[in-house]
């Protein structure tokens, strides 16, 4: 399983009740002079948060923000009140400024400064009126929301890698015998089992490239499929079993981030994509499908642990379930077969059902990520 990638530069925040995407900015790095003639602009500081917000109307508008202090800010715009964020702009240098697209309804506003080293700030409150309609916001997930969710996460991935020991152990066992025959046959649940650990790797520091990058699973693949001895397989897979049990030592003095569980839900499967459904992982054995079914198996183990949070958020919930579903029934149908195999209308209708479901996984990347509300 390869390094995670970040999320686009924008990626979609949905509304309680609203069908309509919000984007998250994170700004280019431009100077004031870049907004000469355009809108007035408000300044971000911890002395001036909010200030010269003076055209605040209903209906869709850019707020250009200028941080005219000395240290990175984050700019949340949130409805007084219900604390539910209407805009985000991140990673806001100094001396720079950013665009925040937002549509507002008649209510009360604030923005709301996250300026590093220091605690949230709300500006002044603005009161808009007009009979504009507001669009999509989201009730803010906060670290106490997500921390018991990661926790129970925790227990599911402990559970997971105890499974994986006892397949890679047998897998070892095979080769140290000489039993290349039976090896082939136990590497594909060993390597199943790894990868349905899904939003995991990226807490598993060293021992994520060790198992299934350069090393690990990838070559003991690409030996057992090609011919090569026992004697030289003998000390891959010994390093593997050896790799997973330090894995499992190690898990106690491993955490999953909070704010990680939603991204990497999305990352999964952006990298099964990327990895997977082109064949680029496989070295011989032609089960990349395979993994992309236990790819998804490990994203639908975190949608149903952050369902707790996504339900009353996200109304396009339902989305995500129904592709979730299409792409199990399509890898489902084609397992064991190599993806240079698959007939060109069989690789598209897979593509674009794991590009639907990668839309509609970012809104719950977004909606769980972790915001400073105070």
């Amino acid at each position: 399983m390869r390094t995670p990638r970040p999320l686009p530069a924008a990626v979609s925040l949905i509304a309680v009740g609203a069908v309509v995407a919000l984007a998250i900015w994170r700004p280019w790095q431009g100077s004031a002079a870049d907004a000469a003639g355009g809108p007035p602009e408000v300044a971000v500081s911890r002395s001036q948060c909010g200030q010269g917000w003076t055209d605040a109307r209903t209906g869709r508008q850019t707020i250009t923000l200028h941080n005219t202090g000395d240290a990175s800010a984050e700019v949340d715009l949130v409805e007084v009140g219900s604390n539910k964020v209407y805009g985000e702009v991140e990673g806001l240098g100094p001396n720079t400024s950013a665009p925040m697209d937002v549509q507002l309804g008649a209510g009360r506003y604030a923005m709301r400064c996250l300026i590093e080293d220091t605690d949230a700030i709300t500006g002044p409150t603005v009161t808009v009126v007009g009979d504009g309609k507001a669009g999509p916001a989201v009730v803010p997930v906060t670290k106490n929301d997500m921390l018991p969710l990661a926790k129970q996460y925790e227990a599911a991935v402990a559970t997971g890698v105890a499974g994986l020991v006892v397949k890679t152990d047998k897998l070892r066992a095979d080769v140290d015998a000489g039993n290349l025959l039976a090896a082939r046959a136990d590497w594909l649940p060993a390597h199943l089992a790894y990868n349905s650990l899904g939003a995991a790797y990226d807490a598993f520091g060293d021992f994520a490239d060790k198992i299934d990058g350069s090393g690990g699973f990838h070559p003991l693949e690409k030996g057992l499929w090609h011919n090569a001895s026992a004697a030289a397989l003998k000390p891959i897979a010994d390093q593997l079993a050896a790799d997973v049990h330090g894995l499992q030592k190690d898990l106690p003095n491993e955490q999953v981030d909070p704010n990680d569980l939603g991204l990497r839900a999305h990352e999964i499967m952006e990298n099964a994509l990327q990895f997977e459904l082109t064949g680029e992982n496989d070295q011989g054995s032609g089960t990349s499908l395979n993994t992309a079914l236990a790819d998804l198996n490990g994203t639908a183990t975190v949608l149903a642990i952050v369902d707790p949070v996504l339900k009353p958020r996200d109304p396009d919930l339902p989305q995500v379930q129904l592709w979730e579903a299409r792409v199990r029934a399509l890898l489902t149908a084609h397992l064991n077969t190599p993806v240079a195999q698959l007939d060109r209308t069989t690789r598209e209708q897979l593509n674009g059902a794991v590009g639907e479901l990668l839309e509609k996984l970012a809104s719950v990347a977004a909606i769980c990520d972790v915001r400073r509300a105070g």
